[in-house]
């Protein structure tokens, strides 16, 4: 009797049942003990009048409009309250990976912080300034409460990058580069990590927010911009594609008297002479400014010219490997060696963050798109031969290793900065001081390795027969049977903020266990009238269709 009861009293079986006598004596919803596929035919052999009847009233109801599809979004990140402190909005934005300076959500952020403040006190957030705030990122929202960003567990995920990061914090092998003056006034004690996806989720930990120089994590940048502006082809005629087995200054050339490739000082002079070759000094390096600025979406890039300075005044090694060159005509008619080197310094001495840097290399994981702004800064060709190259040749001496164990492609710097880039997941800056042997960071490559260790981001760990390691691109709710166990749950609790996210998220609200009973069985079968009556209320639509008419 609880049961009919609360099918007559709620505004949903009013609304759908009405207007025939025939069609008041359906069971629309029965527990499972009462109704079983017999009961579903009878009704579906109906006569077709009332079946359009049903269509009609479900056809009004069952498609949200804009301002539902809001308030189920608003419930969602409140947790069913109806205001809660701007505070917990933001923080519920960071728990899915979006970062309050995220350029998609300058304008809601703008609004939050007027209201903040023409406002004496607190602020909370309600339906009618959450909808004031979100209305242009609504689809952006979405799709992060709804969990499809590629990583969907976000918060979950950056636990374990937090604890990768203390275990590898630990570590205090390494010595500070000291032949760049500049350099060596560094912290060993300095650690940062920040990474942002494909989909513009970021998290950071650590000495994020410190400027430090990327010198020679900027070698794959300008090869890109070389190849984005030039082509591959003209790009290698003067350059090759080989790693060379040798320390990165060498003064060595392969058998074409062509530097080996562009991720040693020798291929990276080279290119410094390719890119707008008939422009003067200032325009190139603004050139290449404005374009680590657009892969950086706009975060900090800066220039450090005691860097600049202390670069020109001790590259002796340098100007060697330059002269070298001149002497095997490896430069393009009528370029200057002493402008490229000069260039190739500057370059050297742009300064990034952590976090600035994790988006420049989530632009190249994303396929030179930027995750933040959505601009297409880098072409295909582009960003395919530079992920290559990186992959082959991007770490010293250690390419190799780096290649076999953790089977990447990256960029390391004696700055202490390893730009780490996850193809179509995500891009990494790793940036700590001390450095090995080959010139790398010693905490850099130790979270790199644990960081495959944990996840299976190497190359080849997805073959078949392979042991498993953790996917945090896979959803947890993509298992069936956890699915149905979660919703089943959530209605024999009356867990109605639950019930918001599972139907905000798509999940089949139908699904039934093997018993063959729905979340709307299980609650009616609980008799708690007032729990049920609120889950027809805001759910009949989806339960009752999909029962219906599935």
């Amino acid at each position: 009797m609880h049961f009919l009861n609360a099918l007559r009293l709620s505004n949903s079986a009013q609304l759908m049942v009405k207007s025939t006598d025939v069609a008041k004596k359906v069971f629309i919803v029965q527990p499972a003990c009462c109704m079983g596929t017999k009961s579903i035919t009878q009704f579906q052999r109906r006569s077709p009048a009332i079946r359009d009847h049903f269509h009609l009233k479900m056809n009004m109801h069952s498609k949200p409009s804009g301002s539902g599809v809001e308030n189920m979004l608003f419930y969602t990140i409140t947790e069913g309250k109806e205001q809660v402190p701007i505070s917990y909005f933001t923080a519920a934005l960071k728990k899915n990976g979006l970062h309050p300076s995220d350029p998609r959500l300058k304008d809601c952020m703008e609004k939050l912080r007027q209201a903040v403040k023409e406002s004496v006190g607190e602020v909370m957030m309600d339906k009618d300034l959450f909808h004031r705030c979100v209305g242009g990122n609504i689809v952006l929202l979405i799709q992060a409460f709804r969990k499809k960003f590629i990583i969907p567990e976000f918060d979950l995920f950056v636990q374990k990058i937090n604890e990768i990061y203390e275990k590898v914090q630990k570590q205090s092998d390494g010595k500070v580069a000291d032949y760049i003056p500049q350099l060596a006034k560094f912290s060993p004690e300095l650690w940062g990590v920040s990474l942002c996806t494909v989909d513009g989720q970021r998290h950071s930990v650590g000495h994020t927010k410190q400027p430090f120089c990327l010198q020679s994590c900027v070698k794959p940048l300008q090869y890109a911009i070389a190849v984005h502006e030039s082509g591959t082809e003209k790009v290698h005629r003067y350059v090759g594609m080989e790693p060379s087995g040798l320390k990165f200054n060498v003064l060595s050339l392969d058998d074409e008297d062509k530097p080996h490739n562009p991720m040693v000082n020798a291929g990276a002079i080279l290119i410094s002479s390719l890119i707008k070759p008939h422009s003067n000094k200032a325009e190139k390096f603004d050139y290449v400014m404005e374009f680590v600025k657009k892969m950086a979406g706009q975060e900090y890039v800066g220039f450090s010219n005691a860097t600049f300075q202390s670069e020109k005044e001790t590259g002796d090694r340098n100007f060697a490997i330059g002269y070298y060159m001149k002497e095997k005509k490896c430069f393009p008619l009528g370029a200057d060696m002493i402008d490229a080197l000069d260039f190739y310094f500057q370059l050297c001495s742009i300064e990034v963050t952590c976090e600035s840097g994790s988006i420049m290399a989530a632009t190249l994981a994303n396929g030179g798109i930027c995750p933040i702004t959505g601009e297409r800064v880098l072409s295909t060709e582009a960003v395919r031969n530079t992920l290559s190259l990186m992959h082959s040749c991007g770490m010293y001496d250690f390419s190799g290793q780096m290649a076999f164990h953790v089977g990447l492609p990256a960029k390391s710097g004696v700055s202490g900065a390893i730009l780490l880039v996850i193809p179509n997941v995500m891009g990494v800056m790793c940036w700590s001081p001390p450095l090995d042997r080959v010139g790398n960071s010693v905490r850099g490559i130790h979270f790199c390795q644990e960081l495959v260790s944990v996840f299976n981001f190497h190359n080849y760990d997805n073959l078949r027969h392979f042991v498993k390691k953790q996917d945090p691109r896979r959803q947890d709710g993509d298992d069936r049977n956890k699915s149905v166990f979660n919703l089943l749950f959530a209605a024999y609790s009356g867990d109605v903020s639950a019930l918001r996210r599972f139907a905000l998220s798509s999940m089949d609200m139908d699904l039934k266990d093997y018993d063959s009973r729905t979340a709307l069985h299980v609650a009616a079968a609980e008799g708690e009238l007032h729990k049920f009556r609120l889950i027809l209320h805001l759910f009949g639509h989806f339960f009752i269709y999909s029962f219906i008419f599935k």
